[in-house]
């Protein structure tokens, strides 16, 4: 189902967002802010720190790793690419190039990363990739890309 206006996120709740959709993200953000993790959701420095956010709480901490297990957790791939999804199909151009920037980027930096990726992304977000691969020029295998 496509995401409408509706049904998007206003950018100020998207901490909050990433610690339902993924509550793996909640150490992390304890860690960071230095305070629970349901309380620092709801902080207004976290809702400005999007991009430090991705990369703390989410990508290098959570996705990374279980992209890079041999027995990853499926349900929680299909979780953290919800919400992936959920930045890419944002009308703010800083949530989606947050996720850019912070997930898709870094995976494509990381050996072999973006492959294991590949079976979880979602529509838009594999538009998104493809863009980037363009971009870059670069063949991933395992993509169907190039």
């Amino acid at each position: 189902m496509s995401e409408t206006p509706a049904q998007e996120i206003p950018a100020e709740d998207i901490p909050a967002l990433l610690l339902r959709t993924v509550p793996e993200s909640a150490q992390s953000i304890a860690e960071r802010y230095e305070m629970p993790a349901e309380a620092a959701v709801l902080s207004e420095d976290m809702a400005v720190d999007l991009y430090p956010v991705l990369a703390e709480c989410f990508t290098t901490p959570v996705l990374m790793p279980q992209l890079e297990s041999d027995t990853p957790d499926v349900e929680l791939l299909e979780r953290c690419w919800d919400f992936v999804e959920r930045l890419t199909a944002h009308s703010l151009e800083s949530v989606r190039g947050a996720a850019y920037f912070e997930v898709l980027e870094q995976l494509l930096n990381a050996d072999g990363l973006l492959e294991a990726a590949w079976p979880y992304m979602k529509e838009r977000t594999r538009a998104r990739t493809r863009t980037m691969l363009d971009f870059y020029g670069v063949e991933v295998p395992g993509t169907g890309h190039r």
